[in-house]
């Protein structure tokens, strides 16, 4: 997978997540791995890219809102941000954006 995700033409949207995690992986790296297959098999998802230095981003990319609706309720999503909450993350904040232009080479 390439660590730009390859979208459509605009627009979609994207969520992004950008957080601090808490010491050590506490199956953090499983978690996060399984979300992501899990996501890539959600209707209207698009792609990902994800960095991480002292602040972590992940940026999610959707076809429309309602695709973000059903991955936000998603039975192991919903017990991944259980988990976030209670041992991964010292603090997180999730936007949502529409994507109107993007462009690149």
């Amino acid at each position: 997978m390439s660590p730009i995700a390859h979208t459509p033409a605009p627009p979609y949207y994207a969520v992004i997540f950008t957080s601090i995690r808490t010491q050590g992986d506490q199956g953090y790296g499983q978690v996060a791995q399984r979300m992501l297959q899990l996501a890539e098999q959600e209707e209207g998802f698009l792609g990902v890219e994800s960095a991480r230095e002292d602040v972590g981003i992940t940026v999610s990319y959707w076809s429309d809102l309602e695709s973000i609706k059903k991955w936000k309720q998603n039975a192991e999503h919903i017990e991944a941000q259980k988990s976030g909450r209670k041992l991964w993350y010292e603090s997180f904040k999730v936007r949502i954006s529409l994507v109107e232009r993007d462009y690149g080479f």
